[in-house]
């Protein structure tokens, strides 16, 4: 079991790339391994739930579904 950081610096600005971290992240807890999130600048207003609420990355589930998993997890997230 590893500890792995994913780093997102994208925000409303770019959804499908917002989202990827959180997916990854999500994979990775589902493999057995400890997943930890460090979102800057603009990733940051992700967990303001205005703003989470309207990201929907291309062919992705939307981050409003998404976060709570990470959440109810214990997923540290860095921001």
């Amino acid at each position: 079991m590893a500890t792995i950081l994913y780093v997102s610096t994208y925000g409303s600005d770019d959804p499908t790339r917002a989202t990827l971290p959180i997916v990854t992240a999500l994979g990775a807890l589902e493999a057995g391994h400890q997943p930890q999130l460090a979102l800057l600048g603009e990733a940051t207003y992700l967990m303001k739930d205005m703003i989470a609420d309207e990201i929907h990355g291309v062919g992705l589930p939307p981050l409003k579904e998404l976060l709570p998993k990470l959440f109810a997890a214990g997923v540290p997230i860095h921001v």
